[in-house]
């Protein structure tokens, strides 16, 4: 769906260009022509009215000249600097709510059409620990947001709640590589509460390279094992990644649909970084209410701010 909208703006703003410069190079001259012929007929020079009725702008054109300049900024912006996203789940509770909204910049791992997503300019790669926007594998025309845990050739075990990382060798001829290292997750003394239903969630503090963040996990629910990505080689609970991926999980352990269970992230994948909250709307209407469910209750204003 977010390909559709982009190709239709890129569409829609080549056809409105294309008029406009249609108009411009061919149209324009035979009005200013007959204005021409006009004024010489009434011997005097005619206001912008009187120039208006003698030779008037076609309406597609006209509206096609307006909006053109407006669709191009709008297009430069979305396509190569920043895209706002809507967050539609909650696999990134505690950092994202479900009804924030982002801001995803597109620069970060790479500059790419808007249309074939094709890399042009290379301008950086995904760290450990961003919270990136990424075309769903198994379904591309959907976007996904996750936070890499793995980079390209780094090994991750999650087993009974704890996840493992062991990080790839930095070249081929180091004789001692990292060794695999418990990711360090402490239970935290939050004053927010969040449930899974009725089921409270226990929030923890996890440290994933440079970036401090908090973690929830549901201590009802059993593992998953049968149902994780089977890498050939590999136990069911553990991942090499290959190179041009990378292993991706949401902060909602226990209710997030991610690398575990479908695989990698390929780097072609890859829409941006989210870095901001412009936006947090509340979503918890009753099913009693005679308003739309998709009605905000009202805003969060103290969300709105970075994104760790």
């Amino acid at each position: 769906m977010a390909n559709f909208y982009s190709a239709l703006l890129t569409i829609v703003t080549i056809v409105a260009g294309l008029i406009w410069l249609y108009d411009a190079k061919v149209n324009k001259p035979k009005r200013l022509e007959k204005i021409a012929d006009e004024e010489r007929r009434l011997q005097q020079q005619l206001d912008e009215d009187a120039r208006q009725r003698v030779a008037p702008q076609g309406g597609i054109a006209e509206f096609a000249q307006s909006v053109f300049p407006i669709l191009f900024v709008i297009l430069i912006l979305r396509s190569f600097f920043y895209e706002p996203f809507r967050i539609p789940s909650a696999s990134m509770m505690p950092t994202l709510l479900e009804g924030d909204f982002i801001l995803v910049e597109k620069f970060t791992y790479g500059v790419r059409d808007p249309v074939w997503r094709t890399e042009f300019i290379e301008s950086g790669r995904p760290e450990r620990g961003d919270i990136a926007v990424f075309k769903y594998p198994p379904q591309p025309n959907l976007d996904f947001i996750k936070r890499i845990v793995g980079l390209p050739g780094d090994r991750i075990i999650y087993r009974n709640k704890t996840l493992y990382i062991q990080p790839a060798c930095a070249n081929a001829a180091e004789t001692e590589c990292p060794k695999l290292e418990v990711v360090a997750r402490n239970v935290s003394e939050s004053d927010a509460v969040y449930f899974n239903g009725a089921r409270p969630l226990q929030v923890a503090d996890e440290q994933l390279g440079s970036v401090s963040h908090q973690i929830l996990i549901d201590p009802t629910v059993g593992g998953r094992e049968a149902f994780y990505y089977k890498q050939s080689g590999t136990a069911r609970d553990e991942w090499i990644v290959p190179e041009g991926a990378y292993f991706a999980m949401g902060d909602n352990r226990d209710n997030s649909e991610d690398s575990r269970y479908w695989g990698f992230v390929p780097e072609d994948n890859l829409v941006g970084k989210a870095v901001f909250i412009w936006m947090s709307f509340e979503m918890d209407r009753p099913s009693s209410s005679w308003l739309p469910q998709w009605v905000p209750t009202g805003i969060r204003w103290q969300r709105l701010g970075g994104v760790e």
